[in-house]
């Protein structure tokens, strides 16, 4: 497995003055690497006896050859396709070969974008084999390669052409540096470095951009002109929020797995673990990056660890933290054996219905035993003659009562005439091959499953949450604000005090730290008297029992409760069925918004941003002694 290029770089000139102590070192990290890597760029060179610039040329049209057909490969399926090893092994002969070689290549025509260009392509296999594994170690073997050609410049001219010339080197081949830069941005986002990496790429690619007006045809520049205008919107999504907390599970902000409250031991559970999902987003207009949305971008990292052990607390990974000399550190240890693997995650950007059951064919097929599948499928319903969205949440749940595969009563398929989601353009009169019923998903209910749809999930015995069917115009998530900062739902369950900020109108532009860390205090506490509320409860449905026990899937069930009280409390809701989330089974009355737990939580929350008043609480709630100096603001029924 090829090593980090920061490490290349770095070592390349104490190479020369220590071999034996450097070749250690690589030995020593080899034994860390995964096993995808056929071979190591850092190996002691082989014997250079008959080689020739050609040979060179000729691997790398090989190579080029076996990335081409890697992107071609489908990024699901547990089963590692072979095509990645040879490629990885081609990439790292090429490499070892321009280290070695270097001068003769460059008799020979080599330039420095091509050196570049075979580190990023080695640094985007790093990043597809995470997109098929959800190995975060991978996604920080991939920046690290992208940090180490931007740090060196290697998409800039030789300077040697240049050495006429008083002005700095100019860029060549500016689609090759964008795509670089774009694919190194998409990493950076990924591994929330917003604090310098991710700001720094924006501005190059924008400075890149217009520098190359000139230089590209009309179509590249407005096809970039575009991706520049998506980083902006995608960038301004949740900027004010960023570094606040990781969207991951984090153990500097969530409860050790081990440390969480069980149900008794008498309570039969089968002990099942969230090992696969499905990520899926359709909108008009939604805000997004590549192939990336806000929304998919969100819950791809509320499913995955964050990295933490010797790897975060002694190695520098901390978004607050970006400096040079924290890049090596990313080398050290990049997998935590304290964690459990992520789940598989299968992201689709805009899909036909089609395509979309075909790769949850697949998936299910390829579920372990003892697994359990979120689907999170986020698309528009349908819409009245009103303009408003129709109550689907009863027709969705009817549905798939009515299709349970365990219900052995006489089921009439031409009665289902309920709710349905569209992938791709409406097609005018009738439902069409765009649509998504829910009765398409009740074959894969065979296995546990969850589904996400805008908020609604799924299991063998028909366990759903579903997101409101509609927002009043006053809410904070409602028409263009929507659009613009992404699901509210989805919000809620990935990044919950965020979500309950945006729902109060503050975006967090002025927005108070030390209330927003009280606050955050405040709804941990919360979550887990919810947790622990549950586990002790003896009317929980066995559906719940399972989620509970996946601390993943735990947690976006206790966000759901949190989501479901502040809307429910919220004034300008007025208590609507249509403006509030809903679940089914039934939860526990003991964690229903109406329930004091519930209304204490809304209640300490909202007083630390003075924003109680927008609230309807019982006269019954009362204050928490710590909080009753800071606000004081009307309680009604």
């Amino acid at each position: 497995m090829a090593l980090g290029l920061a490490w290349t770089v770095q070592t390349e000139e104490r190479r020369k003055e220590n071999p034996e102590e450097e070749e250690e070192k690589v030995g020593r990290r080899k034994g860390r690497n995964s096993p995808f890597m056929a071979s190591s760029p850092h190996q002691a060179p082989q014997s250079g006896a008959g080689w020739s610039a050609d040979q060179f040329w000729s691997l790398l049209e090989k190579a080029e050859r076996r990335f081409g057909r890697v992107r071609e490969l489908p990024v699901f399926g547990r089963r590692e396709p072979e095509e990645y090893g040879k490629a990885f092994c081609i990439y790292t002969k090429l490499w070892r070969m321009q280290q070695e070689h270097r001068h003769r290549l460059v008799d020979a025509g080599l330039r420095r974008w091509q050196v570049g260009e075979i580190a990023a392509r080695i640094a985007h296999l790093y990043y597809s084999q995470y997109q098929r594994t959800s190995d975060t170690a991978l996604l920080s073997e991939a920046f690290v390669f992208y940090h180490a050609v931007l740090d060196r410049a290697y998409f800039l001219a030789d300077a040697a052409d240049h050495h006429h010339h008083p002005h700095p080197p100019i860029e060549i081949a500016p689609t090759k540096h964008l795509r670089f830069l774009a694919r190194f941005l998409l990493v950076a986002l990924l591994l929330a470095r917003r604090a310098d990496t991710v700001p720094r790429l924006a501005a190059q690619i924008r400075t890149l951009l217009d520098d190359s007006n000139k230089t590209l045809q009309e179509a590249e520049y407005k096809e970039w002109k575009h991706v520049v205008q998506e980083i902006a919107r995608f960038l301004r999504a949740d900027s004010p929020f960023i570094n606040m907390r990781p969207l991951r599970y984090s153990y500097a902000f969530d409860p050790p797995p081990d440390t969480l409250p069980t149900v008794p031991p008498t309570v039969k559970k089968r002990g099942l673990v969230l090992s696969d999902a499905m990520l899926c987003s359709y909108y008009q207009n939604e805000v997004k990056f590549t192939d990336l949305t806000i929304d998919v971008f969100r819950m791809l990292q509320c499913l995955e660890w964050e990295p933490c052990g010797s790897f975060a607390l002694n190695n520098g990974y901390n978004t607050h933290d970006e400096s040079r000399q924290n890049h090596l550190n990313l080398l050290k240890d990049l997998r935590d054996a304290a964690l459990p693997p992520n789940p598989l995650k299968t992201v689709l950007y805009r899909p036909s219905v089609t395509h979309f059951l075909t790769v949850l064919a697949t998936k299910c097929e390829e579920l372990p035993s003892n697994g359990m599948m979120l689907i999170y499928l986020s698309a528009a319903g349908e819409v009245g003659s009103s303009g408003f969205c129709t109550d689907t949440k009863e027709m969705v749940v009817n549905s798939f009562n009515k299709f349970d595969i365990s219900n052995t009563s006489t089921i009439d398929v031409k009665e289902d005439n309920g709710s349905c989601l569209w992938l791709g353009c409406r097609e005018g009169e009738g439902k069409g091959s765009n649509c998504i019923y829910p009765c398409d998903l009740i074959p894969f209910t065979r296995r546990p499953l969850f589904l996400s749809i805008h908020g609604f999930e799924k299991g063998e015995t028909t366990a759903m949450f579903l997101s409101p069917s509609c927002r009043p115009s006053s809410l904070g998530f409602s028409g263009d604000s929507a659009r613009q900062i992404g699901s509210q739902f989805t919000m809620f369950l990935t990044a919950p005090l965020q979500a309950f900020c945006h729902l109060i109108g503050n975006s967090g532009v002025d927005i108070d730290r030390d209330a927003y860390n009280k606050a955050e205090e405040v709804l941990s506490l919360s979550l887990n008297e919810w947790g622990t509320t549950l586990v002790a409860s003896s009317s929980l449905h066995p559906v719940w029992v399972e989620v509970l026990g996946d601390p993943l899937l735990r947690r976006l069930l206790l966000r759901f409760i949190f989501c479901r009280a502040a809307l429910s409390l919220l004034k300008v809701a007025c208590h609507k069925v249509e403006f509030l989330p809903s679940c089914a089974p039934p939860l526990p009355e003991s964690v229903d918004a109406e329930s004091m737990l519930s209304q204490c939580c809304v209640l300490r929350v909202a007083s630390l941003f003075g924003a109680a008043n927008q609230f309807s609480f019982a006269e019954a709630t009362t204050w928490p002694e710590a909080d009753t100096e800071e606000a004081n603001p009307s309680i009604s029924m």
